[in-house]
């Protein structure tokens, strides 16, 4: 008996250090060539802003997409979460991959306002439910191999393994989550990430050039800051249900997009700038060294939450740290912490905030600014977390009756 049950463990580990290299291959891949394909499309937009125009008949395009080939992929990250919670659950349409990827290449092409990171967590999560039959794999195993899709395809996408590993444990609310997931989460995130540098693809580096000394003061402020951050978080958050209840109203799924299409051309025309569309990295990295204006972080705020909401697709992540960072750019006005450290501050607390995932916030901020600037980030991450409200970006991670709070998270991991 004891033999057999060692064999078994064996059998185990062989098979996830297995998948582990495949879907770290694959999707590690598959992310490398969404971000070239997104870098193009960025590229010709830019240089050819009348496609701007077009975006009410992508928005139908995608529409249409979605309700020919992927009814159930609509869901996006919440699918995921809904499966990764479901004892015995339909294998996740591996259409959601190529879906999510072209929808998202469409919404930025034609001007949306949208991230990246659903899209590469989304290819992530069904490229690697499609291995549950493949190898037999039980409920926990199964799992298992959803939150190793997820670190996959947000560690390629960011190039934040670390990270990237976390982010899938936390979003999973380490509810079915145990201490075997925590090796495979990482596994496949490296993995992933170094098969992404492999294909040649280079991420945005971001820099704090100067910090603040880490004692009572400075704190204070980081903490005041993070509050902030978290109630734009929830702002976001809150926008984000009111433009879907709007659009409820409209039951033809082809009118929604339309509609929220020749909105957004109208709204860009009236800015007279393609600055608060796609991810907006320029912006971003201009918020650490030089001022923005004061309304950069809600036009952001605003357009894209109706992006996403009227069914673009995409991401939020992004935007999130576009929001973040020109916020934190401005609030040097009042709080007297360095303009780039506020920036980094913001950059990750209000995503750590809307995506209710403090410890990524935490990890991230290291991986990204350092161990210096990852106090302060770590502090705004944890304080904004607690005032973005009991409801974040994925509404599957809410269950009735129940708050997902970081208090919580620590009796969770003592149970992994």
């Amino acid at each position: 008996m004891l033999k057999r049950k060692k064999i078994s463990v064996i059998k185990t580990i062989g098979k996830f250090i297995v998948l582990s290299i495949l879907l770290g291959l694959l999707i590690g891949s598959a992310t490398a060539l969404f971000l070239v394909s997104l870098d193009f499309v960025t590229r010709f937009r830019t240089n050819n802003s009348w496609i701007i125009f077009s975006l009410p008949i992508m928005g139908i395009v995608i529409a249409w997409l979605y309700h020919k080939y992927g009814a159930e992929a609509k869901k996006g990250n919440n699918l995921l979460i809904q499966e990764h919670r479901k004892v015995k659950g339909e294998t996740i349409p591996f259409m959601m991959a190529p879906l999510v990827f072209i929808s998202t290449l469409l919404t930025h092409i034609a001007g949306g306002s949208a991230g990246r990171e659903g899209t590469a967590v989304q290819m992530g999560g069904a490229i690697a439910d499609q291995f549950t039959k493949i190898f037999s794999l039980s409920a926990q195993q199964r799992n298992t191999l959803l939150i190793m899709g997820i670190s996959a395809g947000f560690a390629a996408v960011f190039g934040t393994p670390f990270a990237g590993a976390v982010f899938a444990l936390e979003i999973m609310l380490f509810q079915n989550c145990k201490w075997a997931d925590v090796l495979p989460s990482f596994a496949a995130a490296y993995i992933a990430h170094f098969t992404c540098l492999f294909w040649g693809v280079h991420h945005t580096q971001y820099l704090i050039v100067t910090s603040s000394q880490i004692n009572f003061i400075p704190i204070l402020w980081a903490l005041f800051a993070g509050f902030i951050f978290g109630a734009v978080a929830f702002l976001f958050t809150a926008c984000t249900y009111f433009w879907n209840k709007l659009f409820a109203y409209i039951k033809q799924p082809y009118l929604k997009p339309f509609i929220g299409g020749m909105v957004i051309v109208i709204l860009i025309q009236l800015l007279g700038t393609q600055k608060y569309i796609g991810l907006g990295i320029d912006t971003i990295l201009q918020s650490f060294t030089s001022p923005a204006n004061k309304y950069d972080f809600i036009l952001k705020l605003l357009l894209t939450s109706f992006t996403l909401s009227v069914g673009f697709k995409g991401g939020e992540v992004t935007p999130l740290f576009f929001i973040g960072a020109t916020l934190g750019n401005i609030l040097v006005w009042f709080i007297p912490l360095p303009m780039a450290l506020l920036a980094g501050m913001g950059f990750v607390a209000v995503f750590a905030g809307a995506t209710h995932a403090a410890i990524t916030g935490i990890v991230l901020g290291i991986e990204l600014f350092g161990i210096h600037a990852g106090v302060f980030i770590g502090l705004a991450s944890i304080a904004a977390y607690f005032s973005s409200g009991s409801t974040g970006i994925y509404s599957a991670q809410l269950q009735k009756g129940t708050k997902y709070k970081l208090y919580n998270y620590i009796n969770r991991i003592s149970k992994l």
